[in-house]
């Protein structure tokens, strides 16, 4: 059997007799250990509560739902009061300030050079 190396050198994989084949990176005999969780776990296991699992925190999904849902004239994306109007006119004035900047870099580069 033949096995392959490589070789540091020409970084191309070279003949290697078997005796100096030593995988690197491979240990025998060491059992993986388990990763720590890193992220939220549920107040009880699902095992001592059946199907049913309970998080820490209250649901706040129907609140908002009613907020959002509610017919009273305003788009969705400024029903989340003073900071949605914030942002919103930020990014319409960015848009605005960089479609103009734009069309003056183009007039700019549309004009014959000095000679």
């Amino acid at each position: 059997e033949m096995y392959y190396k490589l070789n540091s050198v020409t970084q191309r994989l070279t003949g290697s007799p078997a005796a100096s084949y030593n995988p690197q990176g491979l240990r025998p005999g060491v059992p993986p250990a388990r990763p720590p969780v890193i992220f939220a776990s549920p107040t009880k296991l699902g095992s001592e509560t059946g199907s049913q699992v309970e998080y820490l925190g209250a649901n706040r999904v129907p609140v908002l739902q009613k907020v959002f849902q509610r017919p009273d004239g305003i788009p969705v994306h400024l029903k989340g009061g003073l900071m949605d109007k914030l942002l919103y006119r930020t990014t319409m004035s960015l848009t605005i300030g960089g479609a103009l900047y734009c069309l003056m870099a183009l007039y700019i580069a549309a004009q014959p050079g000095n000679k």
